[in-house]
């Protein structure tokens, strides 16, 4: 099945079929200033190591990152985020103006300080449930759901049911998943059967099909304005690079490939849930294409280094990922990898600014900082 064959597609979600249809315009009244008070009182952020602050600390897991070199820009302090400094979360908070939100696992993580939102994002997680299982526990993101209702219960107790109601319809949802799902299940053939059981479009329709299903709950619990980034080229991460079978210089263009069909899914389901639920705004965030025109053009955005990681062991310092105390390179900000499989703080920086402020071709239909402002 082509690409182009999901804008076709019907995907049932929970007793519910939306028709993709194959031109769907999202019409958006005129955004509605609130004023009197923050524009988004809370985000609460669902996702994989991309987002996470340190929920993997808490769980008997090897996917962490709670040492030093990870938060050498961090005055040193490692916090389990997968990053020389801070991530893709942290710096849209700043964007959003609120602090970026604790991990759910810590003990803390309760009373006035989930007012804020909540962190529920696992290094390892998947859309599936067995995605990730190679590196031990982590929340998957069935479990973020129901970790996310656990928050909800204990803010509901905390305002009027009105407050309470708006709250929600004017928070910020982020949701990261999917890359898990390709890089430690299905290009993992020798741990996983999903590569001999499904071919790449009817494994993308597998995922999307039970994202769909969040998607919708998400909005069933009073959630309103969610954004969801689509796969990064994952061919070209220092992991997949290293793994020689493309030439020195390119990325893995096969895996690039298989990744369309999410992608594209992904941004037809976000016309479908725009055109059924009623003051509802899902917003595609077009990694892909940004992370594209970063490796494309380094220069313009200050890199020098693109193929390998900063920290690293192995071809293209993506064979083994950070270890404990490894030395860094020392030009951090003109790398676009951190490790194996992340960005670096700086390339983090760019792909947050996009989100906030970019064009439709960056965050489709609006961008978060429009989304902000619709009520």
């Amino acid at each position: 099945m082509k690409i182009n064959d999901m804008k076709k597609m019907s995907i049932h979600i929970g007793g519910y079929v939306l028709i993709a249809a194959v031109m769907v315009s999202v019409i958006l009244q005129q955004p509605e200033l609130v004023t009197g008070q923050a524009r988004v009182p809370a985000m609460f952020v669902l996702g994989d190591s991309l987002v996470e602050v340190g929920n993997n600390n808490f769980l008997p897991t090897i996917a962490r990152a709670n040492y030093l070199p990870y938060g050498i820009d961090l005055n040193f302090r490692p916090t389990g985020r997968f990053s020389n400094g801070l991530n893709f979360i942290d710096l849209l908070a700043r964007l959003v103006n609120i602090t970026s939100p604790p991990p759910f696992a810590d003990p803390t993580t309760s009373g006035n300080r989930i007012l804020g939102g909540v962190n529920y994002a696992s290094a390892a997680a998947g859309i599936l449930d067995e995605s990730g299982q190679n590196y031990g526990s982590r929340f998957s993101m069935n479990q973020q759901m129901v970790n996310l209702q656990t928050t909800l219960s204990q803010l509901r107790t905390m305002m009027s049911p009105q407050a309470y109601t708006d709250y929600l319809s004017r928070s910020l949802v982020i949701l990261v998943f999917g890359s898990n799902d390709y890089i430690n299940n299905y290009l993992m053939p020798n741990l996983y059967s999903s590569s001999f059981r499904y071919r790449p479009p009817e494994f993308a329709y597998l995922l999307l099909n039970q994202y769909a299903r969040q998607l919708l709950a998400l909005y069933s619990l009073g959630l309103r304005k969610i954004f969801i980034p689509g796969l990064a080229p994952l061919g070209c991460i220092p992991n997949q690079r290293a793994t020689g079978v493309a030439p020195p210089d390119r990325c893995v263009d096969n895996v690039n490939k298989i990744l369309g069909t999410f992608n594209e899914g992904l941004k037809s389901l976000v016309d479908q849930l725009n055109q059924r639920l009623p003051g509802a705004i899902y917003v595609y965030g077009n990694t892909y294409s940004s992370i594209g025109d970063i490796l494309n053009n380094p220069v313009a955005y200050g890199f020098t280094v693109v193929d390998r990681a900063c920290c690293g062991v192995g071809r293209n310092q993506g064979q083994i990922t950070c270890l404990p105390f490894q030395t860094p390179c020392l030009n951090r900000s003109q790398y676009v990898f951190w490790d194996a499989f992340h960005p670096t703080q700086a390339a983090n920086s760019i792909l947050a600014r996009r989100a906030f402020y970019g064009p439709p071709s960056d965050a489709y239909p609006v961008n978060v900082q429009q989304m902000t402002l619709l009520h």
